[in-house]
């Protein structure tokens, strides 16, 4: 509250313009809002494998299918505009009115077209990328994969580091990571036993949404001569 003198001596309460406080933050100003991140609680974290864009199947089924189309209603066009069919249409029309169901020909023309649906279909219903590993979700916007090359690198790496481990060879799959190492010292169930521990939390590490299971096998090197 202030008071101001006025010019015939009298004394003028001047209003005062309060500001609106959190109690929360100890009587100053509350912050501008802030909508963190939201986080997904699925559980375990689990995220589904990414979809393939599938570019070049839709690109040749596109094309084969423009090419089609596109000589049909050429030759359609012309019969309208009493023009002859197209020698190919007609020999098109020739073929499947005289050659009956159980032709080789038929039978085979029917197998690949059938095969060639079927293949679409799969195409259709799988995700693909098969390479790519997904990792676990932490946030709703958020996805990430790992290549299972470089999930095979970091192993591999993790596994060097055990004493008496040679050389290594890791191969990963979408639900399994084989490791089979060669040790030149030191008591293959030791070695084992490390690279068990080592190799466990590396595949921890990789915060991979499916953990693949561990198979380890440490054996010696081959004697030469």
């Amino acid at each position: 509250m202030s008071e101001s003198q006025g010019s015939d001596g009298t004394t003028q309460r001047l209003p005062v313009i309060e500001k609106e406080t959190d109690p929360g933050h100890g009587g100053y100003p509350a912050a501008s809002d802030y909508d963190p991140v939201p986080v997904v609680h699925d559980g375990d974290g689990k995220g589904g494998r990414f979809w393939s864009a599938r570019r070049v199947p839709a690109g040749i089924v596109a094309v084969l299918l423009l090419v089609g189309a596109g000589a049909l209603l050429y030759d359609v066009t012309a019969v309208r505009a009493e023009r002859p069919a197209a020698h190919w249409r007609r020999e098109l029309a020739r073929q499947l009115a005289e050659r009956p169901l159980d032709d080789t020909w038929v039978l085979v023309g029917a197998g690949v077209a059938a095969a060639l649906g079927l293949w679409l279909i799969v195409l259709a219903v799988t995700p693909g990328l098969r390479q790519v590993l997904p990792m676990r979700r932490t946030h709703a916007d958020i996805r990430a994969g790992l290549q299972r090359a470089a999930a095979a690198m970091v192993l591999r790496d993790r596994a060097m580091e055990v004493s008496g481990v040679q050389s290594v060879r890791v191969r990963t799959s979408r639900s399994k990571a084989d490791v089979r190492a060669v040790s030149h010292f030191r008591e293959l169930d030791d070695v084992r036993a490390d690279l068990d521990a080592v190799l466990s939390d590396a595949i921890t590490g990789l915060g991979l949404a499916r953990p693949p299971a561990l198979t380890v096998h440490v054996g010696r090197s081959g004697r030469k001569g």
